[in-house]
């Protein structure tokens, strides 16, 4: 019996962190949870694209991020779901999640609301990793992204991207 292919949309995320070492996240509003979703900006790349290029281009369109210097790839992520329809034929993500450091900044996305919405995205909001632990009504993503980040903070980038789960 073959197995079934791989049907995971390759992604790129960024840890945008300022000198504060807060980190830049971005609210979606997933229509299958009555909780919001705070996860680092980034998506699907689109055909072709390089996970690089597709960051910067995501960067840009939900934070208003341009011109920054991608540092190293830290974490990498796979996330499946049965409310995959609104990925067209994927059941999931591979993401690559790239860090950012940079300046402190207003974000200004470049897409406009109505852009926004459809790509279920309702807010953008610099966070503190004490602000992360103390949350209780929100998720992030992924699941454990405090602890993963207090050790990102505390020891630095890994040798090798640290697979940290859904």
């Amino acid at each position: 019996m073959a197995s079934e292919p791989d049907r995971l949309r390759p992604a790129a995320r960024a840890l945008v962190l300022d000198p504060d070492d807060r980190i830049l996240l971005v609210r979606f509003a997933f229509p299958w949870v009555d909780y919001p979703v705070w996860a680092p900006p980034g998506g699907g790349l689109e055909p072709g694209e390089t996970a690089e290029a597709g960051i910067r281009r995501e960067l840009a369109e939900e934070v208003g991020l341009v011109d920054c210097t991608l540092g190293p790839v830290v974490w990498v992520r796979e996330a499946r779901w049965e409310q995959a329809s609104a990925l067209g034929p994927f059941d999931g993500q591979r993401e690559r999640i790239f860090l950012v450091r940079t300046p402190a900044f207003e974000p200004r996305p470049r897409l406009d609301e109505e852009e926004l919405r459809r790509e279920l995205v309702t807010g953008v909001r610099w966070w503190t990793l004490a602000e992360i632990g103390a949350e209780t009504e929100a998720r992030f993503v992924p699941l454990a992204l405090h602890a993963h980040l207090r050790e990102l903070l505390r020891h630095g980038p890994p040798d090798e991207p640290l697979l940290v789960g859904f």
